[in-house]
């Protein structure tokens, strides 16, 4: 009875040993190991689970330039190899949407380029001296492709950088052109659906680009994009989500009696 006591404590101590061993040495070297402990250290910290707008594990298989010259914007689609890519899916009765917006997200321009050749779209806009972000959204058949800001530089605007400081609005409540829009939002937290609901006369509310309206969204720095449509084709409500925290810039873009009127909004997501 002695020996099996003794056996068995010889036993444990050798476990515990060859554990502690392995967990110095040997766990130190397994990549596996050291995975499990990096998500993990990813998983509890609040800002590590924020990724950028789109899909970011997707590699972009189109490269789109942007230029300007003589109040023309010009935009060349190329695959990987360099070739023009010109299979397009038709997204909202455009095959392109432009944004463009000023390096302070107070200029605003969407715009609808038409094919002049082969993977290449040119519009006349006459733009103000300055920098500019441009986001050339668009669905290629069979291609990865996510929305990516396009530097264009307009007349001789040096080495000027603009800083961002957008203030939150007091109230999402706005009037252009004699027309009020008031924008209700669900949530303003972050990792979580978001319903943004907008109450406008709806007596002139009329089709615009197949829907109730659109809804464009971009961070105070102009990098992260979306870009929402109506949850409903009639009904002017859109779900998003914000993937991190910070100062976004929303434009509601409704058509109303013939005319497009686009309503910005300054919000904070926390």
């Amino acid at each position: 009875m002695k020996k099996w006591a003794i056996a068995a404590i010889i036993y444990l101590i050798a476990v515990i040993g060859g554990y502690q061993v392995y967990a110095q040495f040997i766990q130190k070297d397994d990549p596996t190991a050291y995975s499990a402990r990096h998500e993990s250290a990813q998983h509890n910290d609040s800002g590590s689970n924020m990724h950028e707008h789109g899909d970011s594990h997707l590699s972009n298989d189109v490269n789109a330039k942007v230029n300007y010259n003589n109040s023309v914007l010009t935009i060349k689609l190329t695959n990987k190899d360099g070739n023009p890519v010109d299979n397009l899916e038709v997204n909202h009765e455009k095959i392109m949407h432009l944004i463009v917006v000023d390096e302070g997200l107070e200029k605003y321009y969407h715009l609808h380029p038409e094919k002049t050749g082969e993977g290449t779209f040119q519009i006349k806009q006459p733009l103000e001296n300055g920098s500019y972000k441009a986001f050339v959204d668009i669905k290629p058949k069979d291609l990865n492709y996510e929305v990516k800001p396009a530097a264009v530089t307009v007349g001789e605007a040096g080495g000027h950088t603009h800083t961002h400081n957008l203030t939150p609005d007091p109230s999402l409540e706005k009037s252009v052109d004699g027309e009020t829009v008031h924008m209700k939002m669900s949530s303003q937290k972050s990792s979580e659906p978001i319903t943004l609901s907008f109450s406008l006369d709806k007596t002139k509310l009329e089709p615009y680009l197949g829907a109730a309206g659109h809804v464009v969204i971009l961070d105070e720095k102009g990098e992260h994009y979306l870009h929402v449509h109506p949850v409903k084709e009639n009904e002017p409500v859109f779900q998003t989500e914000f993937d991190r925290q910070g100062v976004y810039k929303i434009w509601a873009e409704f058509k109303q009696n013939g005319k497009v009127r686009v309503f910005p909004f300054v919000v904070e997501i926390k």
